[in-house]
């Protein structure tokens, strides 16, 4: 179960669903998540009420068309499977959105099964005796 956290600046409803849509696109195709374990957060960004701040870090130069993508996971994919998630993102962003893969900086926060609960107060992945 990914938890993803998409922000994004200058943007509307449409291109935020369309960027939710390609990072849950690109969570099924690469890490293998069935279609309906989908949770996000989107947040679009006005630039003057709320606002995110970038640069050309590693010469990559971003613009206004930037977007954060945050997942978090639970720990023990390989590095692969990562890399080709990231690059599934940045392709379907262009896709969906028309966000230019340059502005596509995606980070993974991993964690373990009892890092998780999806409602009743229990720790479905890894719940104690009384929740059996």
């Amino acid at each position: 179960m990914p938890l993803v956290r998409i922000d994004a600046l200058t943007t509307d409803a449409t291109r935020l669903a369309a960027l939710g849509r390609a990072v849950h696109d690109a969570l099924t195709e690469t890490m293998g998540f069935p279609r309906d374990d989908l949770f996000q957060i989107l947040t679009g960004h006005d630039g003057a009420g709320s606002t995110m701040r970038y640069g050309d870090y590693l010469g990559l130069h971003r613009d206004e068309g930037v977007v954060f993508v945050g997942i978090t996971m639970r720990r023990g994919r390989p590095a692969e499977r990562k890399r080709a998630l990231y690059r599934r993102i940045a392709e379907l962003a262009r896709v969906y959105a028309g966000t230019h893969p340059r502005n596509v900086v995606v980070t993974i926060n991993e964690n373990d099964a009892a890092d998780w609960s999806f409602g009743d107060g229990i720790a479905q992945y890894a719940p104690g005796e009384e929740e059996r």
